[in-house]
């Protein structure tokens, strides 16, 4: 069987921790047969090929028993960018142990299991429902909620630069003011609301007015401002930074993106720039694969 997870941008402006997207870039696991010991092939740098890797760890943990596989990995995201790379890995590691294991696990299983190894929902449960997910943490346990999409094309600038989730973590202050704190959260509240009614005259100008992330890590990712100035000037909905960075994402009318594609050239910007879209399937299994 294959086992296809797709890549998440979370922390879409005032969401953080809570608000998330997935994109359509993909982590696939191929399970082949049964093996004496777990084996993973990938070419996937320095991340390791036994039961050490994050998939295999995540499932032993869920089901301990499991018989070892050779697994055969793809991926199309990046590590260390902000696009949800552990999280893939994480919500694999889940289906892979629900399907090894035979444990039935409901949609909802998955979203819980996959978000306590993570920490928060907003990588973990779009990866799974797909779209557009809003989720936290309540009493110990995880709830997510889908959203509906917005018909936008997603513009990722991709850094040549990694930069970890714990140095963007250290970036952030450990106290906000009461103020700025009730502020910020009522931002996020209007968001949802926005998101939810499709008012995306609103969605713009709240995506770009987080209290809670992006000023203080917006030093580690200098383009962050340059390019949201040139979105504006294309015509964009907002343009944030994507997950702990250095992803940015720009929304944009998709007949603006060559044009804002040639502005970003122009302005000196040579990354990487994805033309991504929402994933709306989230996590899928395909059955009866060759391998």
């Amino acid at each position: 069987m294959r086992i296809i997870v797709p890549a998440s941008s979370a922390n879409l402006g005032p969401g953080f921790d809570s608000i998330g997207m997935a994109v359509n870039r993909y982590l696939t696991v191929t399970v082949g047969p049964a093996s004496p010991n777990w084996q993973v092939d990938h070419q996937l740098g320095a991340l390791p090929h036994d039961q050490s890797n994050l998939i295999v760890k995540t499932a032993l943990e869920i089901a301990k028993d499991l018989p070892p596989h050779h697994l055969t990995l793809q991926s199309t995201v990046p590590l260390a960018h902000g696009l949800g790379s552990s999280a893939t890995a994480i919500v694999a590691g889940v289906e892979l142990a629900n399907q090894l294991g035979n444990l039935h696990l409901s949609t909802d299983d998955k979203i819980e299991l996959a978000s306590q190894r993570e920490g928060h929902p907003d990588n973990a449960a779009p990866a799974i429902l797909g779209g557009i997910v809003i989720g936290t943490n309540l009493n110990g346990h995880f709830a997510a909620v889908k959203a509906p999409q917005f018909d936008y094309a997603l513009a990722a600038y991709i850094p040549h630069y990694d930069l970890r989730t714990a140095d963007a973590r250290a970036a952030l202050p450990k106290e906000l003011p009461y103020q700025q704190a009730t502020h910020g959260s009522a931002i996020a509240n209007t968001l949802v609301a926005a998101l939810f009614a499709r008012r995306y005259d609103l969605v713009g100008p709240l995506l770009e007015a987080d209290e809670f992330h992006e000023q203080y890590r917006s030093p580690l990712v200098p383009e962050l401002q340059q390019i949201r100035q040139l979105g504006h000037q294309h015509g964009s909905l907002a343009t944030y930074l994507s997950g702990a960075g250095p992803t940015v994402m720009t929304l944009l009318p998709k007949d603006k993106l060559a044009d804002f594609r040639q502005a970003l050239r122009a302005a000196g910007l040579d990354a990487d720039l994805w033309d991504l879209a929402i994933d709306n399937d989230g996590l899928r299994v395909e059955e009866g694969v060759q391998v």
